[in-house]
């Protein structure tokens, strides 16, 4: 993995987004209905390593993509990149800044467009953004075909004459265009059979070494991200509830949420999968319109105490953990302990009953 080093190239503060909900009547007197989409949402990327973003469909991870990236504008916060506040940057000053960060997209089908050819695709961002003449053009659009994996000699081709991966390795193409200091991955395999998942990640890990690239990379699949993270941050209705080391987060995890979704990751050895337990939350989910106070995840937590309810926890370390590994609890789970209902709440003792 690429050295991680200097400053961080993205910082996020106090990021929310929130989305109008459509058809809401508004009430005279009354605030009209917004989804949470993002809520306070503060974190770093820095130079040179992969952040990865986890969590339950409607946590707000590709929103936070989309944000990070100014393809949809923020509610409030701040977005930094290498240094420069751009959430308040208009489209004409935001555009040199275009070239250093790029996405590539879940969907590699519904990603490209089927009526351009490959060449044309993969070529927009230098048509965009450079001067290069077209046979110039066309030669660096079949350096990165060879690059990302596919025949060069394809380049007349239309996109329903590839297979899904073959889609996806032109998307990660087109990211390579200008050489961008970030690519932010917003799900990228998920999309694929497992047997073409392995190469497209494989793929961005040595392209990552070679390019010295930055990567945010979001996905639903905790083995997924933890093949390709340095860091790992775990979101739950629009917040962060934790993050760390990918590492400690997979041999420690403090959030009981951050457990759950462990538990519910699949393993490859047959004999450990059946004798591991897996945690079933309980309770429903709570709306993102009408988000619960405190910790939003209470409604489902076993661990769960009235103080929880009230003030939502901060995200800090916990049990002499590192600064790097902060969790948003205020009963975390300690090293080797699980999360099972009624007996993860047997070591809290009384019920706490006074307000923090």
């Amino acid at each position: 993995m690429s050295s991680v080093s200097g400053e961080p190239l993205v910082r996020v503060a106090s990021l929310v987004k929130h989305f109008p909900v459509r058809g809401a009547r508004r009430r005279r007197g009354s605030e009209r209905e917004v989804v949470h989409a993002l809520d306070g949402v503060s974190l770093e990327v820095w130079r040179g390593e992969t952040l990865g973003i986890v969590g339950e469909s409607g946590s707000g991870k590709s929103t936070l993509a989309r944000c990070m990236t100014r393809l949809q504008e923020v509610t409030a916060g701040h977005v930094f990149f290498d240094g420069q506040e751009i959430t308040s940057l208009s489209q004409r000053r935001l555009r040199p800044l275009r070239r250093e960060m790029q996405m590539i997209f879940q969907d590699p089908f519904g990603a490209l467009n089927p009526r351009r050819r490959v060449g044309s695709i993969i070529g927009d961002p230098l048509a965009i953004h450079t001067k290069d003449s077209g046979a110039a053009r066309k030669r660096q659009v079949q350096e990165l075909m060879e690059l990302v994996g596919l025949n060069p000699e394809h380049y007349n081709r239309f996109p329903a004459e590839f297979s899904g991966g073959q889609r996806q390795r032109i998307g990660v193409a087109r990211a390579l265009a200008l050489h961008p200091k970030l690519i932010v991955c917003d799900e990228p395999v998920s999309a694929l059979d497992v047997s073409i998942q392995a190469q497209i990640l494989n793929l961005l890990v040595d392209l990552r070494e070679e390019f010295d690239l930055t990567y945010v990379f979001i996905a639903h699949d905790l083995s997924v991200v933890r093949h390709v993270s340095d860091r790992v941050a775990v979101m739950y209705l629009g917040e962060v509830v934790e993050q760390a080391p990918a590492d400690d987060l997979y041999r420690a995890p403090r959030h009981p949420y951050s457990s759950a979704l462990l538990s519910a990751a699949p393993v490859p050895d047959p004999d450990f999968a059946d004798s591991r337990k897996q945690i079933v939350l309980v309770g429903d989910l709570p709306s993102p319109i009408h988000p619960p106070a405190g910790c939003r995840f209470s409604s489902r937590c076993p661990r769960q105490r009235p103080r929880c309810t009230v003030v939502a926890p901060m995200l800090e370390p916990c049990f002499g953990d590192p600064a790097s590994h902060q969790s948003a609890c205020y009963y975390p789970l300690a090293d080797g302990e699980t999360l099972s209902g009624g007996e993860a709440n047997a070591h809290l003792g009384p019920i706490d009953t006074e307000k923090p």
